[in-house]
């Protein structure tokens, strides 16, 4: 079979829309209706065509579509700024999704945020503009400000995906992240079961004003609740995300709580954890977020048990992929896949690719 090329309708593998036409035995324009799912095809013309699909392998090429009208999806991320580690590993990946098929035809920038920041980050979203910017993905503060900035953005016409922390109810499109409450959830189970009858648990956030954080100790509280009333919780403790807040927030721990044998930092800042923990020669049982250069190393010299971790690549990637169904419709694109949760102990972290 020959595979022609040009005109933006070549899919990946050189197989094109004309050989989908002809293998499946219909016209043109019927597999053009098919794939960018417009009305007016009969259901068994539709699975004609879709098993044409699966007999050829046919990949659309969504950046060749594009470049062929002139025009790609305008993507910005709005991100925090400052030291949080997973953050810089979002942005790395932003500039990296040129190398996969999630990245066709989209046009991203990363803008950063001071953080913590609920008037910076609304600031932000109000001076976008729909001929700048045709999705902007946002990880979101619960605050009344962002709430309308998100719904002022959704009013221009811009598309608004949250990620990481989500803001419902505020005309956003999607959300792409972990369900926290569950990462919470294991949090409390994996300490739980770790420690004695009678011991002392603390509890870190970044922030009560990020909903990931929230629930995150939302679901380890119901846990602890369930199955652990032997324990003592103390917390939550907000330190900002920033390390020497949340060291300082340890160190007080330790000298107020002769019992604390466990801590969960639902936040970042775990590099002012492990300096504490380093200076003062103190074990804890102690679960925290985000495979990063300051967690991995904690990992590999026991400082911290277990690492939950939420694949900064997977989620920009998904992020990329809303994007382009929210802009394009929902033929652009598969359907949208929740972000796995990772669990990294010392043992398993040849598994990652960091």
């Amino acid at each position: 079979m020959k595979r022609e090329s040009g005109d933006g309708r070549q899919g990946r593998g050189g197989i094109t829309v004309h050989d989908l036409a002809r293998e499946a035995g219909v016209s043109l324009a019927t597999v053009d209706r098919v794939l960018n799912r417009r009305p007016g095809v009969r259901a068994a013309t539709v699975e004609k065509v879709e098993a044409a699909i699966a007999r050829t392998g046919y990949r659309r090429n969504i950046g060749a579509s594009l470049l062929a009208r002139g025009q790609g999806v305008r993507l910005r991320f709005l991100l925090p700024g400052g030291g949080n580690l997973f953050m810089a590993a979002l942005q790395a990946e932003v500039a990296a999704l040129g190398t996969f098929d999630e990245g066709e035809g989209l046009e991203t920038s990363v803008f950063r945020i001071p953080p913590m920041n609920a008037e910076a980050l609304a600031r932000a979203l109000d001076a976008l503009t729909p001929g700048e910017v045709d999705c902007v993905a946002v990880v979101a503060m619960e605050a009344d400000s962002v709430a309308e900035a998100v719904r002022r953005c959704t009013d221009r016409g811009i598309r608004v995906v949250t990620m990481v922390s989500d803001i419902p109810d505020t005309g956003r499109e999607a959300f792409v992240g972990i369900d926290n409450r569950v990462a919470g959830r294991m949090a409390a189970r994996m300490l739980g079961l770790a420690l004695p009858r009678g011991a002392v648990v603390g509890l870190i956030a970044g922030s009560l004003g990020l909903r990931d954080h929230r629930e995150r100790l939302e679901g380890f509280g119901e846990v602890m609740a369930e199955s652990f009333g032997h324990l003592t919780v103390v917390g939550p403790f907000e330190g900002s995300d920033d390390p020497g807040t949340t060291g300082a927030i340890l160190a007080r721990l330790l000298a107020e709580q002769p019992g604390l044998a466990g801590l969960y930092n639902a936040g970042a800042g775990n590099s002012g954890l492990a300096a504490v923990l380093a200076e003062t020669g103190a074990h804890l049982r102690m679960v925290a977020h985000e495979l990063t250069a300051i967690t991995r190393p904690a990992l590999e010299s026991g400082q911290i048990d277990y690492v939950i971790d939420q694949n900064p690549r997977a989620e920009v990637r998904a992020v990329a992929r809303a994007a382009r169904r929210l802009v394009l419709g929902p033929g652009t694109g598969p359907a949208e896949d929740r972000i796995a949760i990772r669990v990294f102990l010392r043992d398993n972290l040849h598994e990652d690719g960091f």
